[in-house]
């Protein structure tokens, strides 16, 4: 060895030192004493090597272990830091889609200043409105932007004037109502057809229409249109100048006002009904000021269409708080400093953003609690790991504290060591999610901090996780461990009193939840109310299971073979049945079960909204109401492939009903249903949509035009709830297109195929004095192509709507489908979590399984019998999972269920405005049942794989001398 000093050499031998000076030389003097010359030692270059570091070296002598502890966190982290980035991206796009998809008169923001006087002919100059909207789009609060492309400003008519030639068309005697208007950018949104587009002034008018309102009013160029004049007789003459066609007349900049690019023929009159026109006039910006002299009360208007590419789904806060601020609040001041104190802003946007934002907290209630039941297992996964990393050292890390290792400086070491794996696993899963989950904004990506934070939870768990196993088992030094198979007959106080106060706030969590729902006003603790009925069950089955396997054990001594008893012998008190595993397999199966009544929930929720709007597979029917069916047409509807029942149903609306009280009742009217009760009822039966027995219905025999004049005949009906009660038990008359009778209601449904309303009153066709069907409902699996040539063969006119397309209809928002999409990725992470969790727990015990089987081969049992040994010790423990998994779901579900409403999630549309009443939240089997086989399944391959893989390791290697296994 080197060093600093001197070596020593052989015996009697001098010391060369450092610097020393060379021996002499003796050799030519015979008489000299003969010296030993110490061969010089040389000092090397190198450096003294140190002690290998802690760290490298666990990592080299266990490879295995740390890939795979990295790919666990690896894949951890990456769906920790994913979700908050999905979560964000389908609320923005649910945001987005909810502004887009809403009606442009609701969404546009209209700024309006009344014109009432001559000396505000200068405020309607083109010039000054143009640069008050620059000044006005400039004063908007944020987040609120405007679409440029579509917005609009000028001048109108807020009440629509007559149109007083004698030329116009007058259906029933009644002048044309016309709406003048002089529009911004008319040339950049609509194309010229015929003549040219307006110029004049405020004495001469010049104007243009659309082709269909010339068309409708007989408008060609070179017309003159007057409407009347304010405190003159002399009409205001406006000449038509060309005809235009609008260019995108879905966008806002038509679709506000629809009747300047489409007439529509309106009704005066309630016992005399008359026709007339409404239609528009364009003018020209120039000639804006005439319309001071009028009598249609003037208006100047800016009209904005909000801008929706920017928003993100945290911006609906702040964007109703802008709306709030611009309809009535400080902004609005601001604008009327531009506008003028008279001026005002109207939108109904804020409701749109306040139904998007409601629709967003219902469905974000749901998934946090499948999203906390997922994270859950991942967390108890990852302690998991963590424990079987401080068992498998468990007799190092007591040697290490026998000889003087401080808990404090053996934690470091740890925790050194799985940070070493743990932090660059998880920020390449931060990586990975920043690259595959991408975000809506202008920049590309959602804010980093919600995934930074989650990737570092994942992180910090795992690399504590093994230095506080390792330092709660090693507090004390101790010389030899107890045995690792037993488990504690009598559980501590701390324990008890751990297991009491999660009980307490599993109850409160679980009451909670029904008192006030899941409607995102709740805090976490209601969320995480499926998670805690997890952990109680978990904790009461781990106390409990012993004693089953001790009552089947004794009866399994008698049996002639040893592989029984001694499996449930050894499944009673092995240690790999704890607290941890149990936990992360009943969890995984609770959120399974959870998450699958969800989804099971919303799909049947669609299924029935679908239904109940067509009421069968198949709907024909007319455009308009009460315009009877071709003849024929239901025989060769009968005749299309895949059509097994037609139901011919006669419905005539709005017919007013009488009541028991006489006079003194309010008015109310319902649709009557005329039906054949033989196919009917069949029907009824198949959807569940108010049932009924076909003979309820029984004919009179008292139907058809001869009865016409028999008004006092009395007909059977089934009536909604509000009918039946307005009839009140007695038979009243009913006047109605299909016939005049008495009505006596014999049952009460609640609902019934033929419509989505909720008051109607079902009679029988044949009953009936005009029995004309008007809609055919079709049972089957019709196919939507021959069925549409069928009716279209009958008559054009006709409407055919199927189940199947309807259902389709309820899956077309981002904020439906990304919920969906989060819900099942958190159901399969949590069945992954529990795959790994079942991993985990065989793994722990795999070496004393393999010493074990060593030692009875050496005893005479047979590898078979070993197999049939691993298999029968880990199937009692995942049944044990499996059973309180089912239970622990089968109990949250219904207790859950009238704290979540899952219309939202299903029909993204509030009750009332959908053809369902609600969607409460059900217990699925399937869901229930497939996960719980999956780990017993699971578990039974993985416990055959390692007894196979057991039973090839050589025996005598397993045994060796001195091994204190």
């Amino acid at each position: 060895m080197t060093g600093d000093g001197a070596e020593a050499g052989p015996v009697g031998a001098g010391t060369v030192g450092k610097g020393a000076a060379p021996p002499a030389d003796h050799s030519s003097s015979p008489s000299a004493p003969r010296k030993v010359t110490a061969v010089p030692r040389f000092r090397s270059d190198k450096r003294v090597r140190g002690v290998a570091p802690w760290v490298r070296t666990r990592l080299r002598t266990a490879p295995v272990a740390s890939g795979a502890l990295a790919l666990l966190v690896l894949v951890t982290a990456w769906l920790a830091a994913a979700l908050p980035r999905a979560a964000g991206a389908y609320a923005t796009e649910g945001l987005r889609h909810d502004l887009r998809t809403a009606a442009p008169r609701t969404t546009v923001l209209d700024l309006t200043v009344p014109l009432g006087r001559a000396a505000d002919r200068e405020e309607a100059a083109a010039a000054s409105l143009t640069r008050k909207r620059d000044r006005l789009r400039a004063l908007l609060p944020a987040p609120l932007r405007t679409d440029p492309g579509q917005s609009v400003h000028g001048v109108r008519t807020v009440k629509r004037v007559e149109g007083l030639d004698r030329w116009l068309p007058r259906p029933d005697g009644l002048s044309p109502e016309l709406v003048l208007a002089s529009p911004s950018g008319l040339a950049a949104h609509a194309t010229l057809r015929k003549g040219r587009l307006p110029a004049g002034s405020a004495a001469r008018p010049e104007a243009v229409v659309t082709a269909r309102t010339a068309r409708a009013l007989g408008i060609v160029p070179g017309a003159v249109v007057g409407v009347p004049r304010r405190a003159d007789v002399t009409p205001i003459a406006v000449r038509i100048t060309g005809i235009v066609e609008p260019r995108d007349p879905e966008k806002p900049y038509w679709a506000v006002e629809p009747l300047l690019h489409t007439p529509a023929l309106a009704t005066k009159g309630t016992m005399e009904v008359k026709r007339y026109w409404q239609a528009g006039l364009l003018l020209s910006p120039a000639s804006a000021p005439a319309l001071l002299q009028g009598t249609g009360e003037p208006e100047v208007y800016w009209r904005f269409p909000p801008a929706v590419d920017h928003l993100t789904g945290r911006d609906a806060e702040r964007l109703a708080d802008a709306l709030d601020s611009a309809v009535a609040g400080p902004a609005l001041l601001k604008l009327r400093e531009v506008m003028g104190e008279n001026g005002t802003l109207a939108t109904r946007l804020d409701t749109v953003v306040d139904s998007s934002a409601a629709t967003r907290s219902a469905i974000s209630a749901v998934v946090t609690v499948a999203v906390l039941g997922t994270g859950t297992v991942a967390a108890v996964v990852l302690a998991m790991t963590g424990g079987l990393l401080a068992a498998r050292r468990d007799a190092e890390l007591a040697l290490l504290r026998s000889r003087g290792a401080s808990l404090t400086g053996l934690g470091l070491r740890l925790l050194g060591e799985t940070a070493a794996v743990a932090v660059p696993a998880a920020a390449v899963g931060l990586v990975l999610a920043v690259l595959t989950v991408d975000g809506p904004d202008p920049a590309g990506a959602l804010p980093l901090a919600p995934p930074v934070l989650a990737a570092t939870a994942v992180a910090l768990l795992t690399s504590l996780a093994l230095p506080v196993r390792a330092l709660a088992a090693h507090r004390r030094p101790r010389l030899h461990g107890g045995r690792a198979d037993l488990v504690s007959a009598r559980p501590s106080r701390r324990r008890t009193t751990a297991e009491l106060t999660v009980l307490v706030l599993a109850a409160a969590a679980v009451t909670s939840l029904r008192l006030r729902g899941a409607d995102g006003s709740g805090d976490l603790l209601t969320s995480a109310a499926p998670v805690l009925v997890g952990l109680i069950a978990a904790l009461v089955l781990v106390r409990a299971y012993p004693l089953p396997l001790r009552w089947a054990a004794r009866p399994a001594r008698r049996l002639r073979g040893v592989v029984g008893p001694l499996a449930l012998a050894r499944a009673g008190r092995s240690s790999t049945t704890g607290v941890l595993p149990l936990l992360a397999l009943v969890l995984a199966l609770t959120t399974a079960a959870f998450g699958g009544s969800v989804l099971a929930g919303v799909a049947d929720a669609r299924d029935r909204a679908a239904l109940r709007a067509t009421g069968a597979d198949a709907r024909v029917d007319a455009a308009a109401a009460w315009t009877p069916l071709p003849d024929g047409l239901t025989e060769a509807v009968r005749r299309t492939a895949g059509v097994r029942e037609v139901a011919p149903v006669q419905i005539e609306y709005g017919v007013e009903l009488p009541s028991f009280q006489g006079v003194s009742a309010p008015p109310m009217s319902a649709p009557l249903v005329g039906v054949e009760p033989a196919s009917y009822s069949g029907l009824a039966e198949r959807t569940g949509f108010g049932p009924f027995p076909a003979g309820l219905l029984a004919p009179t025999g008292t139907g058809g035009p001869e009865a016409a004049a028999d008004t006092s005949r009395e007909l059977p009906a089934v009536a909604s709830p509000a009918v039946a009660e307005r009839f009140g038990g007695e038979a009243l008359p009913v006047v109605s297109a299909a016939g005049v009778f008495r009505v006596k209601v014999v049952a009460v449904r609640t609902a019934t195929p033929a419509l989505s309303e909720a008051d109607f009153l079902l009679v029988n066709t044949a009953d009936l004095t005009r029995p004309e069907p008007t809609t055919l409902l079709v049972t089957g699996p019709v196919e939507a192509a021959p069925l549409r040539a069928t009716v279209r063969a009958g008559s054009g006119a006709l409407l055919v709507s199927l189940r199947t397309e309807e259902r389709a209809d309820y899956v077309d928002s981002p904020l439906q489908a990304g919920a969906e999409r989060i819900c099942r990725t958190a159901i399969g992470a949590g069945a992954g979590f529990a795959m790994v969790a079942v991993l985990l727990s065989l793994a722990q015990s795999a070496r004393e399984r393999t010493v074990l089987l060593a030692r009875l081969r050496t005893m005479g049992l047979t590898r078979r019998q070993g197999r049939w040994l691993i298999g029968l010790e880990a199937l009692p423990q995942a049944a044990l999972a499996a059973a309180g998994g089912v239970l622990a779901g089968w109990a949250s579900v219904p207790l859950l269920a009238p704290g979540i409403d899952l219309f939202r999630l299903a029909l993204a549309a509030e009750p009332g405005f959908a053809p369902l009443d609600g969607a409460p939240l059900r217990v699925d089997p399937w869901s229930l049942l497939l996960p719980a086989l999956g780990v017993v399944l699971l578990t039974a391959a993985t416990a055959a794989g390692q007894a196979r893989w057991a039973g090839r390791t050589n025996s005598v290697k397993e045994l060796r001398a001195g091994d204190a296994r």
